[in-house]
Parts: C-alpha cells; sequence; structure tokens
C-alpha cells in the first residue's frame, strides 16, 4: 500500500476500511556541530502504521473475528513464504550468516522403501497437526527420530526432505564443536521455533558407553556429556517455544549407542536406512532416466537380491548415462562385478576370524 491509500474488505457482510497513515516525527540533529558556526544536520523520521475503520455496531465482530483471522492469514502468508536454513554450530554459537537449504529431495523423490516412506510421512503429519493433543495429554511436544544404517543409505536426504515436507529449518550440531555442557544448553535455548536438530553419527560425537562408564570416566568440565545432552532434551529445550520440536539422531553402528539414547519417549520411531530395495532402486531410475519399467529391470531386481548395494551406489551408476539402456546396462556390470568379489571378501573375513 502507498501512503493515505484505502483497501475495503468485507467480512461476514461487515464493511471494514484499512489505510496506510504516514506520520513525521521529531526532527532529530545528527554530525558534529562543535565548530563554530557549524549548522547541525536534520533528519526527520517518518513511521508507517495502518488505520482499521468500522462501523462500532460490528466493533465485537471486528475484535473478536476479524482480527484473528487476519493474524492467522499473516502467519500462513509467512510460512508459504518461508526459506528454509540450516543453521551451523561455530566456537559454541550458532554462525550468524545461515544457509538457505536449497537441497531438491523431497519424499517424492527420495529413494527408500516405499512403505516405509509412507509411514514416516503419515508420523510427521500427525505429529505437526498435534499441537492440542499433546497439550491434552500433557506432553512435551517433540519427537524423536532415530536413523540407523550403513554409509550411503540416504540418511542425510532423509533429513533434508523432512525440512523441505515441514518447512522446518535445520540446525545441524557438531558436537566437537561445543565445549562444555552450559554452552549445548545456550545452543539449545538459542534455536528458533519450528526447527530439527540434528545430531548426526552421535556414536561418534560424545562418550556413548553405558552410565556405569560415564560416572568412571569423569569428564573435564569443558566437553559434553551424554547425560548432559539428554537432560536438556528431555527438560526445559523440549518445553521452549510454540511450535512442535524434531530431533534427529543419526549412526551408522546402532549397537554402539547408550540404552539411554534407545529408551522410549526419546526416540520416538527408529528408521533403518537399509541397502538398496527394489522399490528404492525404481525410484532412483525414475529419478536419474524418467522410466519406472524397463526390459533389464527384472536383471536387476534378481542382483539386487542377493548383493548388498546402497542408493548412493545405485545413483551413481546409473548418473553415468542419460539413456536408461546404456545405464541399466552398467548397472548391472557393477552388480555383477560385486557379487563376484563377495564370496573373496566372505573367505578373507573367515580367514581373519580363524
Amino acid at each position: 500500500m502507498d501512503r493515505n491509500e484505502e483497501i475495503v474488505d468485507v467480512f461476514e457482510n461487515v464493511r471494514v476500511k484499512w489505510t496506510m497513515v504516514c506520520r513525521q516525527g521529531q526532527a532529530l540533529g545528527r554530525g558534529n556541530t562543535r565548530n563554530r558556526g557549524e549548522t547541525p544536520r536534520l533528519e526527520v523520521r517518518s513511521y508507517h502504521s495502518y488505520e482499521l475503520s468500522f462501523n462500532k455496531n460490528y466493533r465485537d465482530i471486528v475484535l473478536d473475528s476479524y482480527l484473528p483471522y487476519i493474524l492467522e492469514r499473516s502467519r500462513a502468508i509467512k510460512e508459504e513464504n518461508k526459506v528454509v536454513k540450516l543453521h551451523t554450530v561455530n566456537y559454541s554459537n550458532w554462525d550468524l550468516g545461515s544457509i538457505l537449504l536449497d537441497h531438491p529431495m523431497t519424499f517424492q523423490t527420495l529413494a527408500m522403501d516405499s512403505e516405509l516412506k509412507k509411514e514416516l510421512v503419515e508420523d510427521l503429519d500427525n505429529f505437526i497437526n498435534g499441537k492440542d493433543y499433546y497439550r491434552r495429554i500433557g506432553k512435551a511436544w517433540k519427537r524423536g527420530y532415530l536413523l540407523y544404517g550403513p554409509p550411503g543409505t540416504g540418511k542425510s536426504s532423509l533429513i533434508a526432505a523432512m525440512a523441505n515436507h515441514l518447512n522446518y529449518d535445520i540446525y545441524d550440531l557438531d558436537l566437537t564443536n561445543v565445549n562444555s555442557n552450559s554452552d549445548l544448553r545456550a545452543l539449545l535455548l538459542a534455536m528458533s521455533s519450528k526447527s530439527i536438530l540434528v545430531i548426526e553419527d552421535i556414536d561418534c560425537m560424545i562418550k556413548l558407553q553405558n552410565r556405569d562408564s560415564e560416572e568412571r570416566w569423569q569428564p573435564h568440565k569443558n566437553q559434553v556429556t551424554l547425560s548432559g545432552l539428554l537432560n536438556f532434551i528431555d527438560g526445559i529445550w523440549s518445553c521452549c517455544g510454540d511450535q512442535g520440536r524434531i530431533i534427529v539422531f543419526s549412526t551408522n553402528h546402532r549397537d554402539r549407542l547408550d540404552p539411554a539414547l534407545l529408551r522410549p519417549g526419546r526416540m520416538d520411531m527408529h528408521i533403518h536406512m537399509s541397502y538398496c530395495t527394489i522399490s528404492a532402486f525404481k525410484q532412483l531410475a525414475l529419478n536419474y532416466l524418467g522410466v519406472w519399467q524397463h526390459p533389464l529391470f527384472d536383471q536387476v531386481e534378481g542382483l539386487m537380491g542377493v548383493v548388498k548395494v546402497t542408493p548412493a551406489e545405485v545413483a551413481g551408476e546409473l548418473i553415468k548415462s542419460k539413456d536408461p539402456h546404456v545405464s541399466l546396462q552398467g548397472l548391472l556390470g557393477f552388480l555383477h562385478s560385486k557379487n563376484e568379489a563377495k564370496p573373496q571378501k566372505e573367505m578373507e573375513a573367515e580367514d581373519r576370524s580363524d
């Protein structure tokens, strides 16, 4: 709106008028005036506001219904225009210059077991729409996800898909850049609402032995401890903000995690990011080659039943050619090579165990 421009709106048959009002404030002197005879520079500031006019007979409708509606629409528009950001830690503080997360991954293009993907999307949607439910049952509005599986199975891609689906910022917390439990607490409290806290490779970040070993360890005061992390996540941090909090831990070795991380109510959903499944392969073929069916699919699927291959490895082969037949032939050659090398690797493993 321009200065003094008017816009008429109608809500429940009530006519209201918005006007942009521009007022000038008091003139303020600026500059160095210590030199005799120098004229001080004056700066006049203007203030903009919106004036709402309506018939006083409709005061209750405007105040109780119309203005809340306008505020809700304003929040919705801001949400639609929001750009997802990635925040990282720098010397125990979140970087002031956050990065725009221009990651194209979505659940539509994510190469993941189709049934598991469907289950996860439903869980996220139920959570994000469950504010009143969590309040009613007296539970903090947060959700924890543990992603585990070998490298190259799409854990980082899944996190990006979650952020894009929810329109949540990502706070990537590298605990090696955090000096102490008190610094960790400050970082968690500084996070914005509608965000995902991500700690990747959590088994490598801090000493994640069981509680007895942690007590024997006696950490230095300038080190982050598992108990400190869990206490903050379960405590005040989970109750701050008016939007749901999401925590994502990832690991390549679930068996190395402290049982305290795995107890019910902390990591609500454990998601196994496995080697490439048939449904994940078909999604990759659609993404890279634009095909959902091909005569070579049966051979590829047959080999994938006996060869462990990650989605990243499959994608690395498919991207080598845009021609579906050439690309799939290359993937078949790669799978045959892995299958032939498998017995030799298994024999070497047996020899080492002897």
